[in-house]
């Protein structure tokens, strides 16, 4: 049984007008969490610091990891969690977490697609995607890592009615 702890975390599912959501490709030297070619896509997520409120830490970590800072909430997934997979190479940052205790929120796009800018590091924080693009909710699972997709299913299956144009 593995006694350690699970990261708390937000996800972002951000909807644009056509109902489709921004996913980022993470670097390829982003540690074990990129494990197969093509599967390095996702939605935006990060870590919540102590004390904070999960509605404040998705606002950060969106802009953060997007640039994005024009965007309404629309709805909150319960937590989720997901396992990391066993890693053995060099330390990896998150080696004390047993995985992630994710809560989802889904939040409307009000910004320009310009806006969107994944590679500017900001808060002293490095960026995370070398790519992005808007895509359908319900694709987004296929384009994940493995060990996460079961926790993109149920947000997409929570979130599927804004996903409608």
């Amino acid at each position: 049984m593995d006694d350690r702890p699970y990261r708390p975390n937000v996800g972002v599912a951000l909807f644009n007008a056509d109902g489709k959501v921004l996913i980022g490709r993470r670097f390829k030297d982003d540690g074990p969490e990129i494990i197969l070619p093509g599967p390095e896509w996702q939605m935006p997520q990060g870590g919540i610091d102590a004390h904070e409120d999960p509605r404040a830490a998705v606002m950060r970590e969106l802009w953060e990891e997007t640039g994005v800072s024009h965007a309404d909430y629309l709805d909150e997934t319960d937590w989720l969690t997901y396992d990391f997979i066993p890693f053995d190479g060099p330390g990896h940052r998150f080696a004390r977490f047993r995985g992630q205790r994710q809560k989802w929120f889904a939040l409307r796009f009000t910004g320009d697609d310009s806006e969107v800018d994944p590679m500017t590091p900001r808060n002293d924080q490095p960026a995370e995607f070398d790519a992005w693009r808007w895509e359908r909710l319900d694709r987004v699972a296929d384009l994940v890592v493995p060990f996460r997709r079961e926790v993109y299913r149920a947000v997409a299956k929570q979130f599927a009615r804004f996903a409608q144009t």
